[in-house]
């Protein structure tokens, strides 16, 4: 390589220069594309598109001129960019429903409210609104600076001088390198009184300046949910505020409801709105919708929805809110340039640095007036000295050779300057009237009047205000209008998703793995007891169903884990997913620690005082406390019971505090005791024995509340169980090591439930498999104590399957009945030969194990 291709060869650091230039593009985003100003309100294609429509002289009292000569002109002089991109922000600019004051004026399809594109720019004409024209009055009164465009060959304003608000007034949205900005649009009337209550109490609060501007004013009208919202983005510039359709339900005069939207959110598509409600209607997750139709037209919106007759309109209106775009929410941040720079501004400072905007418009457009004017005053003062020595000065002029000769010679003569000269030697014969003379008189006498009054304005700050406030009221009395989007805190400040969605009986099912679900009620149907069951999840190999529980929408779920915790969620906040899908991680739902699993969940509709929840550990520690002391549960969780080393919580129930507690073991064992007999204590105290372990291996699998009339329901490990009448158990005291409820063999292995049933209810029994099968508790067969029990499912010995969980659920009717179902007058137990069938087997000497 020579020396010259090597000297021109500069080593930089990568890191460096990556780190500059994307620095330096950066900040061209933000200072020259993304973000408004905040003195007019527009970014840089906005100011510009004016600008040109302004040199061009397409004004609002001018004839409209295609769109495609105003985006060649914004391209070519100003903005090298796409011209599409300049079309598509002049067609935004135009378009009411995106602009709550529209600053261009177009002629022709600029799109609409449904999302369709607007007529190409060589279809379209344009030209600019009224009230635009206020955003460059007295543009040619230096009342602005001018910076040279992309090439240098052309000047355009640095900033517009904005004779309303236009930052909060039109709003803005734009996306930066690392920052964004969002405003709402406001109503014209109400910003405007902003600004005069700020220019005659500069001290005013927010909160005083909320009562003038009570919040944004979308052009699609529609309501705003509370205020909480804007009055955290007024103060702090950023807030979120939540929007919502109007809606009105009608009667038909057959008793159909009728759902009526009016209005809609800002930036709602309403096609995609329909669609989306189309939708979700026709995959049944919003039901009671028998007809949908868009009956919209030039006089306003109107989307009609049908209601079934059986449906109610107001809980089908608010699933709509929940799951469509009717409600909706609006992320304020108030992010401007000021000076160059980016500033996120609360209220007030909007409205103050648009007010010192102003005051400097004022001032340079006085001063340039005054400029004016003197210059006049000096040229008539030169004038009434030429026609006060008139034929001094024709004489001069006549005796004069030249021009010069002439200018230099009344300069000199009269003490005129050179453009006091000019004038006269410019001036016509005919103003050398007597009538000429007096109208340049009173001319001059006007002018040193209006030099006075000019002053007297640059002297005194509190005038500079005066015009201010003369000029924006001039500005509200033409193009005020009313406000549109309603303002509504009655019931909503504080609304909470339950009021948004019906309540319902579902089922809430966690894995051994720990995902969690939920589904309708409805989804299991009723089968006869011995059956195979229907798959109720997908599972994978080392997965299993473990909890399942039914409750509703609208219920505080309490999550009890294994380390003694207790999470809390709504019914609703659970997911929804399909029978057959797994469901979502717990720890997505629940801040548990690893190693943590729930194993325990309690539905409360209401914390009462008197009613309490009463714990029983692993090693049979139980415990008693109050409902109430869980009614304020953290987000990462809250201590429910103090457990001693290597212990477990198992079992978790809901009681009024005189109810009798039964307590099963993994061999067998039961005790049944008064809830009395265990005191009520704090939430994180440890508790007291119980039940009396029978050996090491044993450990607890169960803890009920008995109610007046139960029964004793258990299930084993290898799907057989029984009912046995509560009567065969006696009230013992607790820490007893109880009695003999349950023969164990290896036929039906370990006890693996213990459930306190009526007969009235149907009972899930679920596998390791993921197999569920629902059956009715009536159709077990009632046994004595010390029995094995007889077959409830028939388990996938070669798979080696078990019984993982077992649930009561609520009684459902049965809709369907295999052929192959056993007769109703069948006896309940069979008893038949040793080749798989089922059995009841009394022990031939029953050991009572009662201490």
């Amino acid at each position: 390589m020579s020396e010259t291709s090597n000297s021109q060869i500069k080593e930089i650091n990568i890191s460096q220069e990556m780190r500059s230039s994307f620095l330096d593009y950066a900040m061209s985003v933000i200072v020259s594309r993304a973000l408004p100003d905040v003195r007019d309100g527009l970014k840089p294609v906005h100011r510009r598109i004016l600008y040109a429509m302004h040199d061009l002289g397409i004004h609002a009292d001018k004839p409209y001129k295609k769109s495609a000569r105003i985006v060649g002109d914004v391209i070519g002089k100003y903005h090298p960019h796409g011209d599409s991109a300049v079309y598509e922000t002049m067609v935004r600019m135009a378009q009411d429903f995106n602009q709550r004051y529209m600053l261009v004026d177009g002629h022709g399809n600029f799109g609409s409210v449904d999302g369709d594109s607007a007529a190409a720019m060589r279809y379209t004409e344009s030209r600019m609104s009224k009230i635009a024209m206020e955003l460059l009055r007295d543009l040619n009164k230096d009342t602005i600076d001018y910076q040279d465009n992309y090439d240098g060959e052309e000047r355009e304003p640095v900033v517009l001088p904005a004779r309303y608000p236009n930052l909060l007034v039109n709003g803005t949205t734009g996306i930066a390198v690392g920052m964004a900005t969002n405003i709402p649009p406001h109503q014209l009337g109400e910003v405007i009184d902003g600004v005069l209550a700020i220019s005659r109490e500069p001290e005013i609060t927010i909160q005083e300046l909320m009562d003038i501007i009570p919040g944004p004013d979308f052009p699609t009208a529609g309501l705003i949910l509370g205020r909480s919202g804007i009055r955290k983005a007024y103060e702090t510039g950023r807030g979120s505020i939540t929007l919502r359709a109007k809606v009105e339900i009608e009667q038909k005069s057959n008793g159909k409801e009728v759902i009526i939207v009016k209005e809609l959110p800002y930036q709602v598509n309403k096609a995609r709105l329909i669609e989306k409600i189309a939708e979700l209607a026709r995959d049944k997750k919003i039901e009671g919708i028998t007809d949908l139709r868009d009956e919209s037209d030039r006089k306003g919106m109107r989307i009609v929805i049908e209601v079934r007759k059986d449906a109610n309109a107001n809980v089908l209106l608010n699933n709509l809110y929940k799951q469509t775009a009717l409600q909706t929410s609006f992320g304020i941040n108030m992010l401007a340039l000021v000076d160059g720079h980016p500033r996120v501004l609360n209220l007030k400072e909007c409205l103050q640095y648009y007010l010192q905007h102003q005051q400097v418009v004022i001032r340079r457009r006085t001063e340039f007036e005054l400029r004016k004017a003197e210059a006049r005053a000096h040229i008539l003062e030169g004038l009434r000295i030429a026609l006060d020595r008139i034929d001094e000065v024709i004489s001069l002029i006549r005796g004069s050779q030249t021009t010069e000769i002439a200018r230099e010679g009344l300069m000199s003569t009269f003490g005129l300057s050179d453009k006091q000269a000019q004038a006269i030697l410019d001036m016509r014969l005919q103003r050398l009237t007597g009538l000429e003379r007096d109208k340049i008189e009173e001319e001059y006498q006007n002018l040193v009047k209006l030099i006075a009054e000019l002053k007297a304005i640059l002297a005194d700050e509190e005038k500079i205000l005066e015009i201010i406030r003369e000029e924006l009221l001039e500005i509200k009395e033409r193009f005020n209008d009313t406000r549109r989007t309603e303002i509504v805190t009655a019931g909503l400040e504080n609304i909470e998703d339950e009021d948004l969605i019906p309540r319902e009986n579902i089922v809430v099912t966690i894995t051994h793995n720990g995902y969690v679900k939920r589904l309708p009620v409805s989804t299991y149907r009723a089968q006869k007891r011995g059956g195979r069951g229907i798959q109720g999840m997908g599972t994978n190999e080392d997965d299993f169903v473990e909890h399942l529980i039914t409750t509703s929408t609208h219920d505080t779920l309490l999550f009890f884990t294994n380390k003694g915790k207790v999470y809390r969620a709504k019914g609703y906040e659970i997911p929804e997913f399909s029978r057959t899908a797994k469901g979502l991680p717990i720890i997505n739902l629940l801040e548990v620690d690893k190693g943590e699993w729930v194993n325990a969940i309690i539905p409360v509709s209401e914390f009462v005082d008197d009613w309490f929840l009463f714990f029983t550990t692993k090693e049979g520690i139980s415990k008693r406390t109050p409902l109430s002391s869980f009614a304020n549960i953290r987000n990462n969780g809250l201590i429910a019971v103090n457990l001693r080393e290597n212990d477990e919580l198992i079992s978790v129930r809901l009681t009024d505090g005189n109810k009798e507690i039964i307590i099963g073991t993994k061999n067998g064992m039961l005790i049944r005791f008064p809830e009395s007999d265990v005191r009520s204590m704090g939430r994180t105290a440890t508790g007291v024995k119980g039940i009396t372990l029978k050996n090491e291996n044993d450990e607890v699998v169960g803890m009920e509340v008995l109610e007046e009339g139960s029964e004793i329901l258990i299930v084993t490990k290898n799907g057989y169980g029984k009912r046995t009448p509560s009567e065969e158990y006696r009230i013992q005291g607790r820490g007893g090591k109880g009695i003999k409820t349950c023969n164990i063999t290896e036929k039906n292995g370990d006890l693996v439930a213990m459930k306190a049933v009526t007969g009235e209810e149907d009972l899930m029994i679920i596998t390791t498999g993921g197999v569920i099968i629902r059956m009715a508790v009536k159709d077990i067969s009632m046994t004595g104590r010390s029995t094995q029990g007889v077959r409830l499912i028939r388990l996938n010995e070669s798979a080696d399957e078990f019984v993982s969980t077992v649930a009561k659920v609520e009684k459902e009717e049965e809709q369907e009945q295999n052929e192959n179902e056993e007769n109703d007058s069948q006896e309940v137990v069979e008893i038949v030969s040793s080749e798989g069938s089922e059995e009841v087997v009394e022990n031939s000497s029953e050991e009572s194990s009662e201490e």
